[in-house]
């Protein structure tokens, strides 16, 4: 670990701990006061206080006294201007103020090189800690998700150093095995990986073993549909990731390129758009439902969007209705959110670019791409169908269907998640309790109570067959074998429809893919090797 000369620095790999003029600082014996102070240390921008009250303190009391006095509590703790709060925001001051794992993010990011071997190992290990240990707050179900979704990037940094110190000069053989299986078995399909793992075992002395290694690899990254030979083992250094020249950006570090815009559609609606990442362009459709700020705390689907993010400069939006868009709108229409999608694309000028939709974006993208063929260089599918319920289902889906839409417009917004967990159910089947927890609260914050029943009545009547023949750009449809909202059949009609689309059933039986999932990972692999063919 780098030492840094400062007065106060904060752990939070292991334990929460402040440490100030080299002695521990006591702290608040509230665990939700020591959760926020973690928060507002990791976010590192400044929060609202509507928002910090909903992810700690949703009561029917005085969130807002809560607040204040957790602050109050926390004032002593750290130096006094390091906390700041006016009537609308609080955040956390950095400046000369050490954090562990934000110094090592911010190394990493910075692409110093080399970094001295005893300094990587100390980083290794500091990573092998539980991140914020014993913090978990079951019952706040927003912070809880956020903390998730900390915890994933942490291990992400984590298997990114491993990889390094696994292929560091000077590193005895006995000490690079252990390394080498760490990173594989973290990285199971990284072709790197494997090769590191079984030129390790070959210098020790265990050919069989090594064959084992590159065997397995080779059925593994078959069955996924990757390329199955292992790489040769990369030049031992302490320089950049191998493979490439210098760290690819954290997921960290994307949210901070992060900006959001807005936009005004021909009827006046505002829609707020961003854009992360410095590669060529892609543009995502909106779905139901999206919020652009807090989908970077998402633990389903912000490691997808990283990933996407790393390769290129991702051009995402809220549709109107919800996130950050504009709620009350006159039309909510299909024919509205190809406008709203027409709309971000001129104010955003990507030239052409790849088109990605999801679930019903797929429709709004085919129909983009179909009246604007010069724009879309490449069509990207997943888990859409060409038309709505009422238009495609049989008699027994419709009512279901029906039901559903009166649950909605009934009790939506209710705190108690139980309406909104029939979508979080049938979407991600495969999800955990917080995971499911996380997707709750999000519908509710992202969207209204009548207009997700307005979104609903809208999706169920979309039919965009008529126009599948018409589609120019070469197109990739995916969807998961197992999908229980959408079934894969549909899409595999959705692609017979296209001519000449390329067909790609993931194992999963989530409609909205969960970025810790291997179907999410061979998302990814998929979508660069459409684009790179």
């Amino acid at each position: 670990m780098p030492t840094v000369p400062a007065r106060l620095r904060i752990n939070v790999l292991g334990g929460l701990a402040v440490v100030r003029d080299g002695e521990a600082v006591a702290l608040p014996p509230s665990r939700k006061t020591r959760a926020l102070l973690a928060f507002l240390v990791l976010t590192r921008r400044p929060q609202r206080r509507e928002r910090l009250c909903e992810m700690f303190w949703e009561l029917p009391d005085d969130p807002r006294g809560a607040l204040r006095w957790s602050l109050s509590k926390l004032r002593p703790v750290v130096r006094l201007d390091c906390l700041v709060a006016d009537r609308e925001r609080v955040a956390f001051e950095h400046n000369e103020v050490v954090v562990d794992l934000v110094a090592l993010r911010d190394r990493f990011e910075r692409g110093e090189e080399p970094w001295p071997l005893d300094e990587l190992r100390a980083a290794v290990a500091a990573l092998r800690q539980p991140l914020l240990a014993g913090l978990d707050l079951p019952n706040q179900n927003a912070f809880q998700a956020w903390l998730t979704a900390e915890r994933e990037e942490a291990a992400r940094l984590h298997r990114r150093l491993v990889s390094r110190l696994a292929l560091a000069a000077g590193l005895p053989p006995d000490e690079r095995l252990p390394l080498a299986r760490e990173w594989h078995g973290c990285d199971r399909l990284n072709p790197q990986a494997a090769g590191a793992l079984a030129h390790a075992l070959a210098v020790l002395g265990q050919r069989e073993e090594a064959a084992r290694v590159t065997a397995r690899f080779r059925d593994e990254a078959a069955e996924a549909g990757l390329p199955t030979a292992p790489a040769a083992m990369p030049p031992l250094e302490n320089g950049p990731t191998p493979g490439g020249a210098g760290p690819s950006p954290t997921g960290r570090q994307l949210l901070q390129r992060q900006r959001i815009h807005f936009c005004t559609a021909p009827d006046g609606v505002r829609i707020a758009y961003a854009t992360v990442g410095t590669g060529p362009p892609m543009v995502k459709a909106a779905n139901w439902l999206n919020h652009l700020e807090l989908d970077w705390d998402s633990p389903i689907w912000a490691p997808l969007f990283r990933d996407l993010a790393r390769d290129h400069c991702f051009i995402r939006y809220d549709g109107r209705g919800n996130g950050l868009s504009d709620w009350e709108v006159a039309e909510l229409s299909f024919d509205a959110f190809v406008r709203d999608l027409e709309t971000v694309v001129d104010a955003t000028e990507p030239g052409r670019f790849p088109l990605l939709g999801i679930s019903q974006g797929c429709a709004v993208a085919i129909e983009y791409a179909v009246r604007h063929p010069e724009r879309v260089s490449h069509l990207i599918l997943w888990g859409g169908c060409a038309a709505g319920w009422r238009v495609d289902g049989d008699a027994e889906l419709r009512a279901e269907r029906e039901a559903h839409i009166t649950l909605v417009r009934r009790g939506w917004g209710r705190v108690e998640p139980i309406y909104r967990q029939i979508f979080s159910a049938t979407f991600m089947p495969g999800a955990t309790h917080e995971e499911h927890d996380w997707f709750n609260e999000f519908q509710r914050q992202t969207v209204s109570a009548a207009n997700a029943a307005r979104f609903l009545e809208v999706f169920a009547d979309i039919d965009v067959r008529h126009r599948l023949a018409q589609v120019c750009a070469p197109t990739l449809v995916m969807h998961a074998r197992a999908d229980r909202r959408v079934p894969v059949r549909i899409g595999g009609t959705l692609a017979a429809g296209i001519k000449g689309a390329e067909f790609v059933a993931l194992e999963s039986n989530n409609h909205i893919l969960l970025g810790r999932e291997p179907a999410s990972a061979e998302f990814v692999e998929q979508v660069r090797q459409f684009l790179a063919g």
